[in-house]
């Protein structure tokens, strides 16, 4: 780790949304102010996995976090901590302990519910004391409100397993959205005049309502733009029937091979449920309607 100031945003950052944009604002800011590098730590699992005994589906992958987080607030440095009975029964203040003396931390920025350390007795006010002590900074942001309600990694993800997407993007800050290497499927939609990339959600990571989205396409070559697609996702009852769910986007006005290309989908708006279909005819007069939906959707 480097010798230069470092001013640490704590948090998990579940799906970055908007009540983590002011967290991450004001780190920056932070960081302009004291002339330290911007740094985000997190950690690979969900602490409640452990200290609640429960899985807690994520919105997105690690690889999703750091995306998002370099992409919309421009912060290279992101660190990741695992997660694990050492680091969950460790006192508060050997882990801030740490921070400052291997990190070089000048300054924390935390949100007024991060609690951290054995039994959570790392509270926003102990931190303050203790950066108070130690002569650091510390700033803790309050929570943000949307639509009257606070804003929370919870109710987005509840929004999501509802096919909400709208009011979850508001919510997010930005498009929900997927990163995965397109790999191989059935090559149906190519034999029926609508190839498709296929793509799954990985392990632990919250799986949207089944059913089809408008969405965009956005391609590894570092080009932005952005290309129109309709995305099934779900089991496929028409045709596989299968238990894994699988990602299918059918990328409008494209051609050419993207197998085992890095692409990112967002998702921008639900269209219908997963159906299932009397015949191959049938779907792919589905999939030509939803795809004129889509462009409407996109038009507007």
């Amino acid at each position: 780790m480097s010798g230069e100031k470092r001013v640490i945003a704590l948090g998990f950052f579940d799906g970055v949304h908007v009540g983590h944009a002011a967290l991450l604002e004001m780190t920056k800011r932070r960081a302009a102010e004291k002339g330290g590098i911007p740094t985000v730590l997190t950690f690979d699992v969900h602490p409640d996995n452990l200290v609640k005994g429960c899985n807690v589906p994520l919105l997105t992958s690690p690889e999703g976090r750091v995306d998002t987080i370099r992409r919309y607030f421009g912060i290279e440095s992101v660190i990741f901590i695992h997660f694990n009975q050492t680091l969950m029964r460790m006192h508060w203040r050997l882990f801030l302990d740490a921070l400052a003396a291997e990190m070089n931390a000048c300054h924390f920025v935390v949100g007024h519910d991060f609690c951290f350390g054995w039994k959570g007795e790392g509270t926003p006010e102990r931190r303050k004391e203790y950066c108070a002590e130690n002569g650091l900074g510390c700033d803790v942001i309050p929570a943000v409100k949307l639509d009257g309600v606070t804003v929370s990694s919870t109710l987005i993800r509840q929004l999501i397993g509802e096919g909400d997407i709208t009011r979850a993007n508001r919510l997010l800050g930005h498009p929900h959205s997927l990163i995965d290497t397109v790999g191989y499927g059935y090559q149906l939609g190519m034999k029926i005049g609508t190839p498709t990339i296929n793509m799954r959600f990985a392990d632990g990571v919250l799986v949207p309502r089944y059913g089809v989205y408008a969405t965009k396409v956005f391609l590894e070559n570092g080009s932005e733009n952005e290309l129109i697609a309709v995305t099934n996702i779900g089991v496929r009852p028409t045709v596989a029937g299968e238990e894994r769910v699988s990602v299918e986007s059918y990328i409008l006005d494209f051609s050419g091979n993207l197998y085992d290309h890095r692409v990112r989908v967002e998702f921008h708006a639900f269209l219908r449920p997963e159906e299932k279909f009397s015949s191959i005819h049938e779907l792919k007069t589905q999939i030509m309607r939803d795809a004129e939906s889509t462009r409407e959707y996109f038009e507007k």
